[in-house]
């Protein structure tokens, strides 16, 4: 039986978290946390703290199971219910954050974030109507609402309707300013629909809302070397710090496609093969190197690279198309049929993929499925 001088030290303990929260140690915030519910597990206002800190920390598992022992206790508290949504939703665990969503809607109806991380869930999930159906409730709540707009967005853009996703992520933009992701998404929905200048521009601002995201700098490089701007790449990642660069994937495949525009090749290979010793599954390294590889006429080289990008599972539209075409330019034409089939399903509407996905087909003498 716990004495009140245990209760007494708990409660100073949980006081002590508190304060290193802020201070950002969580560590030593959840140590004192942990011993305070050992001795009362029965305080949902601890259990909660408990939650947020290992949430904090990215231990989304066990915020999970804190919130839900929480909610135990004091099962209509607001806060808990939607950081267990949330928690939740950065799972991957969508369909269970959407019951813990209807749950907090149906004790507060007009919390309007509930609206919006359900648009996100049901987008993830693939039920789009469902995602719109909580995007024009969420509008009755709060009519203005940057986050709903950003995340219907996400939703009509995995249906390639940039047009309708460029139009919402543009009301994210006029209502919020300074929101971290909408630039890139314009980026990307532009470079869909052929823009590839309005889509530099969107990616561009985004450079200066945060000049070391460096996987922005790599979309920007790639799109200004698209766009005939060599120098100006060059004296961007010129300007880059050495010492604070150096170990970013990203910042050495960029320097590889600037350098490949320039043909010079060999420096080209030393920085890809740099990106995937940083990060074995960066996207598109594999696919540089074989392109290198293949111009040098290196074809066995080039196919060991193109099969390790495809076991990647890319699911970029136009990774799939390059892949593709490379894969049949090197006779690998099974290998090409998997990627193609995965494109169409991506873009259904794709008829260049459809024509080349006949051709490998073709190729393999497969004619029925070719002509289907």
């Amino acid at each position: 039986m716990e004495s009140s001088n245990d209760w007494t030290d708990a409660e100073r303990r949980v006081e002590r978290a508190a304060e290193l929260f802020e201070q950002r140690k969580l560590n030593e915030a959840l140590a004192e946390l942990q011993l305070a519910v050992h001795v009362n597990p029965y305080n949902p206002n601890w259990l909660f703290n408990l939650g947020l800190t290992l949430d904090e920390m990215g231990r989304c598992d066990e915020a999970i199971d804190a919130y839900r022992a929480a909610l135990e206790l004091e099962p209509a508290d607001v806060s808990t219910l939607y950081r267990l949504g949330a928690a939740l939703q950065r799972a991957g665990r969508f369909r269970e954050a959407v019951a813990a969503f209807d749950d907090l809607e149906r004790i507060e109806p007009d919390y309007e974030p509930v609206y919006c991380a359900r648009i996100a869930c049901y987008s993830e999930l693939g039920e789009h109507q469902h995602a719109e159906e909580m995007f024009y409730l969420g509008q009755q709540v709060k009519e203005n609402c940057p986050t709903c707009y950003f995340n219907i967005g996400l939703s009509l853009a995995s249906r390639q309707n940039w047009d309708r996703a460029i139009y919402c992520w543009q009301r994210t933009l006029e209502l919020e300013p300074t929101h971290p992701a909408v630039h890139q998404r314009l980026a990307e929905a532009f470079r869909q629909r052929g823009d590839r200048t309005r889509a530099r521009k969107h990616l561009l601002s985004r450079l200066r809302q945060a000049p070391r995201d460096y996987a922005v700098l790599a979309e920007y490089c790639q799109l200004s070397l698209e766009l005939g701007r060599i120098e100006e790449v060059g004296a961007r990642l010129a300007a880059i710090s050495t010492a604070n660069s150096a170990g970013s994937a990203h910042v050495q495949f960029a320097r590889g496609i600037w350098l490949a525009a320039q043909n010079q090749f060999a420096a080209a290979l030393e920085s890809f093969t740099r990106t995937l010793e940083l990060d074995p599954t960066f996207p598109r390294a594999h696919l540089r190197i074989s392109q290198i590889h293949l111009a040098q006429r290196q074809t066995i080289a080039a196919k060991t690279h193109l099969r390790s990008e495809l076991m990647l599972r890319p699911d970029d539209p136009q990774t799939l198309r390059d892949l593709a075409n490379l894969l049949i330019d090197t006779g690998e034409t099974r290998s090409a049929i998997t990627c193609l089939r995965r494109l169409v399903l991506i873009c259904p509407n794709d008829v260049p993929a459809w024509q080349n996905l006949a051709v490998a087909h073709f190729l393999r003498h497969q004619f029925d499925a070719g002509i289907t």
